[in-house]
């Protein structure tokens, strides 16, 4: 199985914290991923305030430099409201830069504040993805590419140059828990990543046999699933509840207000974070428990932990890391290499 992490690198929300300061701090801690070991490291887009990574594939550049074999994500991008052609040179140039580690999750968007930012009509939420999808897998697809569409200007015989090393550059479809965004993946042949934030584990169990079923329906061959959690590793699992239950709350309840949803407590957080909850914080072996049991529920290939969020800080971030990649990453890839007889492998 492959382990890794992701993150928004939230800012301004923690006291002092800023993009400037945020950034670096975020690139070591990718640095020190690749070091002790992790697979894959993502950044997510979001275009508001709290958050800095509204351009990720100009940070996972960066990341690209300092690292020599950790995959390099989005987490996710904003697929309906972004340029498929643009989208595609910049991870393309991410693969080069990489030398074959980029990719590409694509998905709707939870917060939808880059439609307005970018003149797109939410009335078309759902056309504008599968428009763009189709067009970004062409472009990936073909070396000249000839398509028309209702939201852009057509394509004739246009040559999408350069190519990336990976070929096909992989392109991850990421799901919240639409059961139609599932069969999409299944039907397009591609991975998918379901991302779990609240509720039980056994509830998505439904979610991933209907991809791999769709995938057999349509004449696919089997493809990797991603299970994507907020997760935090501590050398406890008390100091890990005590780090990030405060800036995750924090984080969570500014979105609720916005929503006017009530505010998230402790004893919902101690819910999430029991065995078949959604949420994997603690100590080393409480979080190889958790994983190792939604693999047996799941039997998924990769999961990614959002252990950068809100307040927590750089230092603990990066003990964080250290445990996910020296006590966690190995326990969790034996054991899973024991019951299935082989190690997972990316699209």
């Amino acid at each position: 199985m492959e382990i890794g992490a992701f993150t928004f690198a939230d800012v301004a929300v923690g006291p002092g914290v800023d993009a400037a300061q945020r950034i670096p701090a975020l690139l070591e801690e990718i640095a020190l991923a690749d070091e002790v070991g992790l697979d894959v490291f993502g950044l997510g887009e979001h275009h508001r305030p709290g958050f800095g990574t509204p351009a990720p594939a100009v940070i996972l550049a960066a990341a690209a430099a300092r690292t020599n074999r950790i995959r390099l994500t989005s987490a996710v991008t904003v697929l309906s409201s972004d340029d498929p052609v643009r989208l595609f040179e910049q991870f393309t140039a991410l693969d080069l830069a990489s030398r074959g580690r980029a990719e590409i999750m694509a998905g709707r968007g939870a917060l939808l504040d880059s439609f307005r930012l970018f003149g797109h009509d939410l009335g078309d939420y759902d056309a504008l993805f599968e428009e763009k999808l189709d067009l970004l897998l062409a472009l990936r697809a073909q070396d000249r590419v000839t398509w028309s569409g209702r939201f852009r200007p057509p394509l004739v015989d246009e040559p999408i140059v350069p190519r990336p090393v990976q070929r096909p550059l992989p392109v991850w479809l990421a799901v919240g828990g639409s059961p139609a965004s599932v069969v999409r993946a299944g039907r397009l042949g591609l991975p998918f990543a379901l991302g779990i934030l609240g509720g039980q584990a056994p509830q998505f169990t439904p979610l991933i046999d209907v991809h791999r079923r769709a995938l057999e329906h349509y004449g696919h061959e089997p493809q990797p699933v991603a299970v994507t959690l907020h997760g935090f590793v501590a050398d406890t699992s008390q100091a890990a509840a005590d780090i990030y239950y405060p800036a995750d709350a924090e984080v969570l309840n500014r979105i609720f207000a916005e929503r006017g949803i009530p505010p998230t407590n402790r004893a919902d957080f101690t819910a999430k974070t029991g065995l078949t909850g959604a949420y994997a914080v603690g100590s080393p072996q409480a979080v190889v428990e958790k994983i190792l049991y939604q693999h047996e529920l799941f039997g998924h290939d990769r999961v990614l932990l959002q252990l950068g969020i809100g307040s927590v800080p750089h230092r603990e971030l990066m003990r964080a890391i250290e445990l996910l990649g020296t006590k966690v990453a190995p326990s969790v890839r034996a054991e899973t290499t024991r019951l299935t007889g082989s190690p997972a492998t990316s699209p």
